[in-house]
């Protein structure tokens, strides 16, 4: 099994579409056994589904996340957690033992912007 994490800094990453980066994990027998950190060269939003797919990902933990990237998951048979906030490792570890804090109505709706703006969003907290 491989797990994915949105990565930055040694963090879940709060914006799923806009992630330059994931850990990815391997799992055997329910301990990880390697992980690595991807580049998403510049894939962004639904097209990460495919592209994780691609990579071998069956499950993604992340912050924000907008309802088109959670239907191209689903549609690409990933499992995912939104709403993750805190260090990637102890994330992965915490779903590993079952005791993952995730929200499963994490939304991210400000996709009228880019990553250069000058106005600063924090998907994944959302009320």
């Amino acid at each position: 099994m491989k797990i994915a994490v949105t990565y930055e800094n040694g963090s879940v990453f709060q914006h799923f579409g806009h992630t330059e980066q994931f850990k990815i994990y391997t799992i055997e027998n329910n301990v990880i056994t390697a992980s690595q950190i991807l580049g998403t060269d510049g894939a962004g939003h639904e097209s990460l589904a495919a592209w994780l797919k691609q990579t071998g990902v069956t499950t993604l933990i992340c912050g924000g996340i907008g309802g088109g990237a959670q239907q191209a998951l689903t549609a690409a048979g990933i499992i995912w957690y939104g709403g993750v906030t805190g260090s990637a490792d102890d994330a992965v570890n915490a779903l590993l033992k079952g005791s993952l804090s995730y929200d499963p109505n994490a939304r991210c709706s400000h996709h009228n912007h880019d990553k250069q703006d000058n106005h600063p969003h924090h998907c994944g907290h959302h009320q």
